[in-house]
């Protein structure tokens, strides 16, 4: 065992330029999977659970849920940023004490940027919601949901930014499970407070708020003392050493890739509108798919979370072939688990729609949607790795720009132009173009940017007009 492999270990770190590259994905995605599950059903539970309130209490739901994703994605870009700058680190070797003075710039940077959004969320969320078109009714009930979820975001990004502590490390099972335990506690917690059970008051639409708040606490304790505990956060001296240059080695990768996932939520919501000119059944259709395909995705989404720290240690320890291997047997992963998901959605269509939908005609726009998007899934896996594996070596704008090109430049205007002149239909093929067209600029992106070493005309000839890359 090498000396730099036994430093790593006594700093509860897996040294991820070792050994089989797909053993390396595996160890940090598979955990990742139920992770993102729990996180997912969160909100599947507050809708199941506020629905049995009444038709308002759902309605802000609706309401809420993307604005709350749109600004959600500040962790996830912090989280991002934090692991490119953590993950690189541990794979070049970096001492301990200069390791964890980094993981509390990262927490003092997310903590004070999370702060000042929680504020002005509180400040703006009735002037916002009612821009959207939120009735009285509706807004009464968002209001007893936003102040106490703006109290719980800056709990959120610091288990984000200790989540990305510990995958930079090459723990990504500690990290899954503190999201699985933020998830049960809230879901547990929901009908609790929503209903008034076991002694409780009713709350309602608040309960699932303070729900979120709980449950985000206590899972942001628990990641604080297990990451101390194991020396991977610590007191150190000169605390304030490098502050600036961390905060801008973690902004370098943490603005483009919050800037990139909040532009998904935001651009969906205006894909809604698009099949909103079809009919309210189309909206509901479209709406249920779209919850299935998020479940159908999860494979995908753990892979792009587990794909960032490989990339990162092993960009750090020089040792680009890896990276190379590891982003290629990963797209090709994306090819090989969509085909399946083709398969099982074009068979079970039907009857996986009918249980998210209430009736026969969104039931049918529903199995319209995932029978036919499902054969383009892979596309957009291959995106989201792509874009987690060049936020992990710094190219961070690039994988911002593969997000923005495919929601700004094909999927939003082809939907639109779709609804219009063929009806839902359209809205099918705009999405289906939109993911694989979006796969093959990221393959174009990911050789410009090392990431990938392939030979062939479709990659190389777009790759030529490129910015001119250093392949050092």
């Amino acid at each position: 065992m090498s000396e730099k492999s036994e430093e790593k270990q006594s700093d509860s770190s897996r040294d991820l330029t070792q050994g089989p590259i797909w053993r390396a994905l595996t160890a940090m995605s598979a955990p990742m999977s139920f992770g993102i599950f729990a996180v997912l059903s969160v909100g599947l539970a507050d809708a199941y659970f506020l629905g049995q309130i009444g038709g308002a209490a759902l309605a802000a739901v609706g309401f809420i849920y993307p604005v709350t994703t749109a600004i959600t994605s500040l962790s996830i870009g912090l989280s991002a940023g934090a692991n490119a700058a953590l993950s690189q680190g541990v794979g070049a070797g970096d001492d301990a004490e200069a390791t964890r003075r980094l993981g509390l710039h990262a927490i003092g940077l997310g903590l004070g940027l999370s702060l000042l959004t929680a504020a002005a969320v509180w400040l703006v969320y009735p002037w916002l919601f009612i821009a959207l078109g939120a009735g009285e009714e509706v807004s009464g009930n968002i209001a007893q949901y936003m102040p106490v979820w703006a109290m719980s975001f800056p709990f959120l990004v610091t288990m984000m930014i200790v989540n990305a502590v510990f995958r930079a490390h090459g723990d990504s099972l500690t990290s899954a499970w503190i999201m699985v335990l933020a998830a049960v506690v809230n879901v547990g917690l929901d009908p609790l407070l929503i209903f008034g059970m076991w002694g409780l008051p009713e709350l309602g639409v608040q309960g699932a708020a303070i729900a979120t708040l709980v449950g985000r606490v206590v899972a942001v304790l628990l990641a604080l003392y297990i990451a101390w505990r194991r020396g991977l956060l610590g007191w150190c001296g000169a605390l304030l050493d490098g502050l600036m240059a961390s905060i801008r080695k973690i902004l370098h990768v943490g603005l483009p890739a919050a800037f990139s996932n909040a532009i998904n939520p935001a651009g969906m919501a205006l894909v809604t509108a698009a099949v909103a000119t079809i009919g309210e059944t189309a909206v509901a259709g479209f709406g249920a798919a779209t919850r299935v395909q998020s479940m159908a995705l999860v494979p995908l989404l753990a892979l792009s979370s587990g794909i960032g720290p490989v990339i990162g240690q092993n960009w750090g320890a020089e040792e680009k072939d890896r990276s190379r291997a590891a982003t290629t047997l990963a797209f090709w992963f994306c090819v090989g688990y969509g085909a399946l998901a083709a398969v099982v959605l074009a068979v079970f269509a039907a009857p996986i729609a009918g249980v998210f939908t209430s009736g026969e005609e969104d039931m049918a726009f529903a199995a319209t949607y995932l029978r036919w998007v499902g054969f383009s899934l892979f596309g957009y896996g291959i995106l989201v790795v792509g874009n987690a594996a060049m936020n992990a070596r710094d190219k961070a704008v690039w994988s911002m720009s593969l997000s923005l090109s495919r929601i700004l430049l094909l999927y939003l205007p082809l939907a639109w132009i779709g609804a219009v002149t063929i009806g839902f239909a359209g809205v099918v093929a705009a999405a289906i173009v939109a993911n694989v067209l979006s796969a093959w600029a990221t393959l174009v992106a990911a050789k410009a940017t090392s990431l990938l070493k392939v030979e062939t005309v479709l990659i190389d000839g777009p790759r030529r007009i490129l910015p001119s890359q250093r392949h050092a």
